[in-house]
C-alpha cells in the first residue's frame, strides 16, 4: 500500500529537522552577526532576505546529508533511532534527491549576488556537504563544522561590500570557537553510544579534559569578541550583551559539570540565547547611534 502524501511530506519535514529549528538559528545567528557588522547597522533588504532563506534552505540540506551519512549508525544510537532514514520511511535515494533540491535552491538564490559572492557559494556547499563524513577519521568534527557554520560570515561581507576583510575572518575564528563549544555539549549527549560504533567526536577526543576544552572554546570567543569591539568602536550595548553571555556561559558550566545526557543537551540548546544576545548587542548598539 502507497504512503499517504502526508506521511511522507511529514518524514520529509523531520528528515530536514524543520521541526527542530535550533540548528537553522545556530547557523543564522553568526550570519547576522556579518551581515550587520559589514553594513554598519543597515544591510540591504534583498541580501538579508536571502541569506536568512540561504540559511535554512542549506540547514536543511545538511540535516538530509547528515542522516544519509549515518544511515547505517543512528538505529543504533538512543537519541536518533527513529529519525526517518533509519526508521526506514525515507530511502537512500530519496534523501539524496531532496539534499541536491534544496543544495540548488540555495545556489538559486545567490545568482544576484556578486561574483564574490557566488565563488564563496562553492566552498560554502561543500563544507556542508562533506562535514556528515568526517565523524569517521577526524579527531575533532566539530572544529569542521564549525567552518561550515561560519561561511555565512565571509559570504555576507561579500555580498555587502564586495570584499572580505580581516575583521571577516576574526568573527569565523569566534564563531569556530563557539561551534567547538557546543556541538561538543552536543557531543557529550551521545559518546556512550558514539564509542560503541566507532564515530570519533571532540567528546571522545578531549575526554576527561572535555568541559575544560568547552571553557577554553568560549574563552577565546568571548576574548575576540571583545576585540572587535574595542577595534570597532562598538558601544555599550555589546558590551552588555558580553556581559550577559558570560552569565550563559556561567549557567552551561554548571549545567554540563555532571556530564549528565539531557542536563548537556540543554546546554546545548542554551547556545542560542547567546547568539540571539550577541545580534541584539549588535542591533541596539546600531540603532542607538
Amino acid at each position: 500500500m502507497a504512503t499517504p502524501l502526508s506521511a511522507r511530506l511529514s518524514s520529509y519535514a523531520r528528515l530536514m529537522r524543520i521541526d527542530k529549528p535550533i540548528g537553522t538559528l545556530l547557523l543564522l545567528w553568526p550570519t547576522l552577526w556579518g551581515l550587520w557588522l559589514a553594513s554598519a547597522g543597515k544591510p540591504d533588504p534583498f541580501i538579508l532576505l536571502v541569506f536568512v532563506a540561504g540559511t535554512f534552505l542549506m540547514r536543511s540540506a545538511g540535516c538530509v546529508i547528515n542522516d544519509y551519512a549515518d544511515r547505517d549508525f543512528d538505529g543504533h544510537v538512543e537519541r536518533t533511532r527513529a529519525r526517518p532514514l533509519a526508521a526506514g520511511e525515507v530511502t537512500p535515494k530519496e534523501a539524496l534527491l531532496l539534499a541536491a533540491g534544496l543544495a540548488l535552491a540555495a545556489f538559486l538564490l545567490v545568482l544576484p549576488l556578486n561574483t564574490l559572492t557566488k565563488l564563496l557559494s562553492l566552498p560554502a556547499v561543500f563544507l556542508a556537504g562533506s562535514y556528515p563524513f568526517t565523524k569517521r577519521f577526524l579527531a575533532i568534527p566539530q572544529a569542521y563544522l564549525g567552518l561550515a557554520f561560519s561561511f555565512g560570515i565571509p559570504m555576507a561581507f561579500a555580498a555587502q561590500t564586495g570584499s572580505v576583510p580581516a575583521l571577516a575572518w576574526w568573527l569565523v575564528a569566534a564563531n569556530l570557537l563557539w561551534t567547538v563549544a557546543y556541538d561538543t555539549e552536543y557531543a557529550m549527549v551521545d559518546r556512550e553510544d558514539d564509542l560503541k560504533i566507532g564515530i570519533r567526536t571532540s567528546a571522545i577526543t578531549f575526554g576527561r579534559y572535555d568541559i575544560a576544552a568547552i571553557l577554553l572554546c568560549y574563552a577565546g570567543f568571548m576574548a575576540i569578541w571583545l576585540g572587535i569591539a574595542l577595534t570597532e568602536g562598538l558601544g555599550w550595548p555589546l558590551y552588555a550583551a558580553l556581559a550577559g553571555c558570560l552569565v550563559l556561559i556561567a549557567d552551561q558550566y554548571r549545567r554540563i559539570r555532571g556530564r549528565e545526557r539531557m542536563a548537556c543537551f540543554a546546554a546545548f540548546l542554551a547556545n542560542n540565547r547567546i547568539g540571539a544576545l550577541q545580534f541584539a548587542g549588535l542591533l541596539a548598539d546600531h540603532l542607538l547611534r
